[in-house]
């Protein structure tokens, strides 16, 4: 049981270690404002995703190599969509694990997730697919340089008026 208690206090100490060190890169301040990334999932995102702005020129790109992005085959009347195979698995995974915490962490995000399973996603579907729409969003806020505003992420287009018939 002293083996199980010492892992448990290092591991504890290692993660408030990484936090400080986390919390002093200049973009802590943006990353840590996203609902559902804590110190350690965050620095693991910005450890995959990296910290140059030119390094994806669109949210597509980050969202192609985090493979959250999904791929489209059509040929005559077959139509499928399915997952990259093709990607930055710890980026992935990251991604996976931070659309899961973001569901009890974000209105907006649950709302889309709900409305994805209503559609009929399977659930690692709809985690995917909130995952690339949180993915693109963070893209937005490193690009300028703000913090995560959620209500302006999770923002539903406005309906287009219909013209009234005379």
């Amino acid at each position: 049981m002293r083996i199980i208690v010492a892992m448990r206090d290092a591991v504890d100490q290692l993660e408030a270690e990484m936090a400080v060190a986390f919390d002093a890169h200049e973009l802590a301040p943006i990353l840590r404002s996203v609902p559902g990334l804590g110190p350690v999932l965050a620095a693991r995102v910005l450890a995959e995703v990296g910290d140059d702005p030119t390094r994806f020129r669109t949210a597509a790109g980050l969202r192609a190599f985090a493979g959250t992005a999904p791929i489209t085959r059509a040929s005559g009347r077959s139509h499928y969509v399915k997952a990259r195979r093709i990607r930055n698995k710890r980026l992935g995974d990251a991604c996976h694990w931070w659309a899961f915490a973001t569901l009890t962490r974000s209105p907006g995000a649950r709302a889309h997730y709900d409305r994805r399973r209503a559609a009929g996603d399977h659930h690692n579907a709809a985690l995917r697919n909130l995952a690339n729409k949180l993915l693109g969003r963070l893209w937005w806020c490193l690009q300028k340089h703000e913090p995560w505003d959620d209500d302006a992420a999770w923002a539903q287009p406005s309906p287009t008026p219909q013209p009234v018939a005379a």
